[in-house]
């Protein structure tokens, strides 16, 4: 699959420098993404061209939480066309089932619990792991004062338990390895606050603080850290409380760019934060929020 082969290419004797976007059409069978195209200029627009920056993940090895739908999925779909070996993980097989069968030669289905002491010891049997995408997650909207104990012990667990060990047990292997990525799935939620979201708030700022601490501790060993933290993104999660007109327009109002955004919006700067084009990046937090938070 000759998705990416074309992506990045800087000239041997470049002058200036341009860029061109395919703002749409697919990548890979079903993934949606789109390539942004950055070249160096020569004198001669003949002259051999050299990768500027490469996306591509050919021979590493991604292990993606939450894969079944949503933003894992188009995570999963996005690294798989990259050339990456996949390691979905999902509760529900036959989420992961629907995806294998786009890339069987890429993609590992792997049926776990991430709150699970058994993931974390299968994770860290691995000999080899390139990237983790800390992507599994959970959200249930209450008022502050109505917030009740087993809501705000399952949030919780998730959010910042479950995401802490996966860390830790994935960052025992790449500093086995030398090298690697992680990526943690925060939120812009992570960066302000919002009615009735305390609880996914707080460990939305808990994952950026998780982010930011491992990036200083894991740098000497070679592992990068960053998180994502995206807006409002139409996901299974999400649809419901996107399907109330006043709260969709909330949203909407709320972001300058006037649209909600889609799976492969994260997908993108989740490559880029993988791969070796953001070899100089870690313990940022990248925001894909339309503007949110710059309001």
């Amino acid at each position: 699959m000759q998705i990416f082969n074309h992506l990045g290419l800087l000239h041997s004797n470049a002058k200036d420098c341009y860029c061109s976007a395919r703002p749409d059409g697919p990548v890979g069978k079903t993934s949606g993404i789109t390539a942004s195209i950055f070249f160096l200029r020569g004198p001669a627009l003949n002259e051999t061209l050299t990768p500027l920056w490469d996306l591509r993940l050919k021979n590493k090895i991604a292990l993606i939480t939450g894969a079944g739908r949503g933003i894992g999925r188009a995570c999963a779909e996005a690294f798989a066309a990259a050339g990456a070996h996949v390691i979905a993980v999902a509760r529900t097989e036959t989420d992961l089932q629907s995806l294998f069968a786009d890339y069987p030669e890429l993609i590992e289905i792997w049926v776990n619990d991430v709150t699970e002491a058994s993931f974390y010891k299968r994770i860290e049997a691995l000999t080899k792991l390139d990237v983790l995408i800390n992507n599994a997650g959970t959200n249930v909207p209450q008022p502050f004062v109505d917030v009740d104990t087993q809501t705000l012990n399952s949030v919780v667990d998730l959010n910042v338990r479950a995401m802490f060990q996966t860390a830790q047990s994935t960052a025992r292997v790449m500093i086995r390895g030398g090298s690697g990525s992680i990526i943690n799935m925060s939120s812009q939620m992570g960066h302000v606050g919002s009615p009735n979201r305390s609880v996914y708030c707080m460990t939305k700022h808990a994952v950026e603080g998780l982010t930011k601490s491992m990036a200083v501790e894991l740098a000497a060993q070679g592992v990068r850290v960053n998180a994502l933290a995206p807006t409002f993104i139409e996901t299974p999660m999400t649809r419901p409380m996107l399907e109330d007109p006043a709260f969709k327009e909330f949203v909407q109002r709320m972001i300058p760019l006037g649209r909600v955004g889609q799976p492969n919006d994260v997908a993108v700067a989740a490559l880029y934060l993988a791969s070796d084009a953001s070899a100089m990046v870690t313990g940022h937090s990248l925001r894909i929020d339309g503007g949110w938070t710059a309001a």
